[in-house]
């Protein structure tokens, strides 16, 4: 599976077969989270075999089931966090779903078991991400149309819009969707794009906003573009 594939077959699961993570895909992860840390300045940590985090009363809420690895979205507190935790964690979901596991990204409804992760000094916890093989694939969910969040037309580049479109399959809280991207033009032989976050009372817009920049360049392609 091509990470695009990825793009358009996750969708969150929270019930998951009570089966731990093989040693081949704990090791992949392992390497990939080293590799997140150190570009995104982050301390992602995965967490294998612990019940307790999905347990409690908000989890029950979230209606979890042998939800008993997860990623642990850490980092320095900076205005920045949550997108890349956004960011680099959608790189972490598409690869988990690539190797024939499924995932949620969990904002409140999760426990903070003490003794399971490390927080160094000045950092904090963003969210958490189950991972697991789960019990179905999930299911899509009503989804904004490309002209909604973006200025795509004919007089546009085609990558333009095929970036939206995965953007437009990207998780956010409560499937809320509160991005746009705006073509900008062309400077210095790059073409420019200008994405922004919406406002909403749920919050974590600026960690959608990630998730969803990163589904852009996917489904943009290997285009000479920069952020503006």
């Amino acid at each position: 599976m091509t990470i695009q594939e990825a793009i358009e077959a996750r969708h969150s699961v929270r019930a998951y077969k009570d089966q731990p993570l093989t040693e081949d895909v704990a090791k992949r992860l392992e390497e990939e989270i080293a590799v997140v840390n150190q570009k995104g300045n982050l301390h992602v940590q995965l967490i294998q075999n612990e019940p307790k985090a999905f347990q409690g009363t908000l989890a029950k809420y979230g209606k979890f089931r042998n939800a008993n690895n997860y990623l642990v979205m850490a980092g320095k507190r900076a205005e920045d966090l949550d997108e890349r935790v956004g960011y680099y964690g959608e790189h972490l979901v598409l690869l988990v779903q690539t190797l024939g596991l499924n995932t949620c990204w969990v904002g409140l409804s999760y426990s903070k078991v003490s003794g399971t992760y490390v927080l160094d000094e000045g950092e904090k916890i963003a969210c958490y991400i189950a991972i697991g093989y789960g019990e179905t694939q999930g299911v899509g969910h009503k989804i904004k149309t490309v002209e909604q969040v973006s200025n795509a037309s004919d007089a546009i580049p085609s990558w333009f819009r095929k970036g939206v479109e995965a953007a437009l399959l990207a998780p956010t809280a409560v499937n809320q969707q509160k991005f746009s991207f705006e073509y900008v033009g062309m400077s210095n032989n790059r073409h420019q794009v200008r994405a922004k976050k919406g406002f909403s009372m749920i919050g974590y817009t600026q960690m959608d906003l990630g998730i969803a920049k990163y589904h852009f360049e996917v489904g943009a392609g290997k285009v000479n573009f920069e952020w503006v």
